[in-house]
């Protein structure tokens, strides 16, 4: 190792190095830049591995001389032995001053960046050191939450894509695990339609890709929970929405009860069949019931031929009753019912929620003509998601045509529903005295348009679904990876709970804040490099890690379709006539 100076200062945070050899310095500036790497005695069989933050000249007084000072960031110690390097990161004690500083020889940044027994995936290589690849502990780094942020163009979808194709051994378009399927899972919300591509293989290579998009997808509207299910059909800013509410729940469960007679304790979350036009009828007679006055005649609702009804829950359910009219006169007196008139907003919201195309994927999800999914076909619905049905090791859960007035609420049910699999699934094996051993990775991409820090109750059905997610799904084998370019837009909550990190550039000093303030003290100086660094190049922290470092990824192969549009090369080809019929045969969905 070659010697460069001497230790003038030292705190917590940033140790001063002092060069005053102008020689030394200008034979290794190549080396000491930005985001490499210094190693420090530190008075004991240790060193100190620091990485530069930032390199100064000062001009002596007579303007003769010049010295340079180097200010690093203590990020481990090593020691050196006959079986080699060992490298521990933190528990750093401060140097001296005085005490020698070096630049590491390639041999000893190799051997700290090694593959060994831990640190076996990986994820690219030094961007200042294209010789040395950078390994993480796959365990820790997959088994915890992952934040994946970065600016526009940064080149987070390539990023994405390169982390899970080196899961499934995908390179060069090659399935390096054709012919032996192995247990990885992977689902992906995905909300403008990306990865598809960089995940669809030569049928040689035998990768199966599940891919849902609103055409395939089913999610039927009685797996959803109480939150789910009164955000798609209740405005909860009405003035009547409790009697709204109260109503339809009893609706729901008398349903549920009546098409799942085998069953014991029902309410209104367990995850049973039941019909949308039995809660569209029932509401519709309560708003138009008119319950019988007549003096020693029962109190009860009256049909418009005289008769009283008995079993009007029941009834309620089945048909829609003609009531008989008002009236004062003692022979058919009979008074309008408590929600009477209550519920015409409600029920034209219902008509219009049954009757829009666009969600009939939630709304009438039939598995052949006529045929509704009922309690029956959990199983098949479930595979579906968790990728089963095929195989496969990667679901695409395509969001892109999902309307937007309804994005929160399946995105809210779809986490909801794999985080109660992985909690019931893990309680079995524990039971067992076993751990799960089918863990998944739920991706959030663009997390801000669904997770966002703050929002109104459009998105409280997802956030919530996705906090708890974040707060207890690392427990039963469901992790989060939250991909977003605006992070200070996205849930505290759910970033917090991340574990592991990869910044591309940010631009934007509010989310430059943002993520300075969720790292750890000793790393926090290393976000000043994210506006200069270069598409592909992100800045990699966490407990999964040897060492934060800057890291170029490789790119995907296949790539994502996120490419941006070349607009001054498009803009000056001759002009393009736009077949018109099929973009809106396409809008309309015919």
């Amino acid at each position: 190792m070659i010697e460069i100076g001497k230790v003038i200062s030292s705190t917590p945070g940033t140790i001063l190095v002092a060069i005053e050899n102008v020689d030394i310095f200008e034979r290794n500036k190549s080396k000491i830049k930005i985001s490499r790497y210094v190693s420090i005695e530190d008075g004991n069989d240790l060193k100190i591995l620091a990485s530069i933050q930032n390199v100064s000249a000062v001009q002596s007084s007579d303007a003769t001389t010049i010295s340079y000072t180097v200010a690093c960031s203590p990020i481990g110690c090593y020691s050196e032995s006959e079986d080699g390097i060992q490298f521990r990161q933190g528990g750093v004690n401060l140097p001296s001053p005085t005490e020698p500083a070096y630049l590491p020889d390639d041999e000893t940044i190799n051997a700290i960046f090694s593959s060994n027994d831990n640190f076996s995936f990986c994820v690219g290589h030094l961007s200042n050191n294209q010789t040395v690849s950078y390994f993480v502990d796959g365990n820790r780094f997959f088994g915890k939450h992952i934040a994946v942020v970065g600016s526009t163009g940064s080149g987070k979808s390539c990023a994405v894509a390169r982390l899970l194709q080196n899961i499934m051994k995908i390179n060069g378009g090659h399935n390096q695990n054709a012919g032996q399927l192995k247990n990885a899972h992977v689902i992906i919300f995905d909300i403008h339609s990306e990865y598809k591509s960089a995940f669809t293989l030569a049928e040689q290579e035998q990768f199966n890709l599940n891919c849902l998009d609103v055409e395939k997808l089913c999610l039927p509207y009685w797996l959803m929970n109480a939150q789910e299910l009164e955000a798609l059909f209740i405005e909860s800013n009405e003035m009547n929405s409790h009697n709204q509410i109260s109503q339809f729940k009893k609706a729901v469960i008398l349903s549920k009860e009546k098409h799942n007679p085998e069953m014991e304790h029902i309410t209104y979350d367990t995850p049973v069949y039941f019909d949308i036009l039995d809660v569209y009828r029932y509401i519709k007679n309560k708003n138009s019931e008119v319950i019988s006055k007549k003096e020693g005649e029962p109190h009860l609702p009256k049909k418009n031929d005289g008769s009283l009804i008995n079993n009007a829950d029941e009834l309620y359910l089945t048909e829609v009753v003609e009531f008989a009219a008002t009236s004062q006169a003692g022979a058919t007196k009979a008074s309008v019912g408590p929600y009477n008139g209550e519920f015409e907003r409600f029920i034209t919201r219902l008509e219009t929620k049954l009757s829009d195309k666009r969600l009939k994927f939630i709304t009438k999800p039939e598995k052949e003509e006529g045929v509704p999914y009922t309690t029956q076909d959990f199983a098949e619905i479930l595979k579906q998601f968790l990728g089963y049905i095929d195989k496969s090791n990667v679901t695409i859960i395509d969001l892109s045509a999902i309307p937007f007035e309804v994005l929160s609420i399946v995105i809210s049910l779809l986490s909801r529903v794999i985080f109660d699999f992985a909690f019931h699934y893990s309680k079995i094996r524990h039971q067992e005295g076993l751990v799960n051993d089918i863990p998944f990775m739920l991706v959030c991409e663009e997390a801000h348009n669904y997770i966002p820090k703050s929002g109104g109750a459009e998105y409280s059905a997802s956030r919530h679904s996705i906090e708890r997610i974040a707060k207890e799904g690392r427990k039963y084998g469901l992790n989060l990876m939250v991909v977003s370019q605006r992070p200070s837009e996205v849930s505290e909550t759910i970033f917090s709970q991340c574990n592991n990190f990869i910044v591309l550039k940010l631009t934007n000093v509010n989310d430059q804040s943002c993520i300075k303030n969720l790292l750890p003290d000793n790393n926090a100086s290393l976000v000043d490099i994210l506006p200069t660094l270069a598409a592909g190049e992100c800045l990699v922290v966490g407990d999964a890690v040897p060492l934060p470092a800057v890291v170029k990824m490789d790119m995907p192969n296949p790539i994502p379709n996120s490419s941006n549009v070349n607009v001054y090369d498009e803009w000056s080809k001759d002009w393009i006539d736009i077949a018109f019929d099929n973009v809106i045969r396409r809008w309309r969905k015919e």
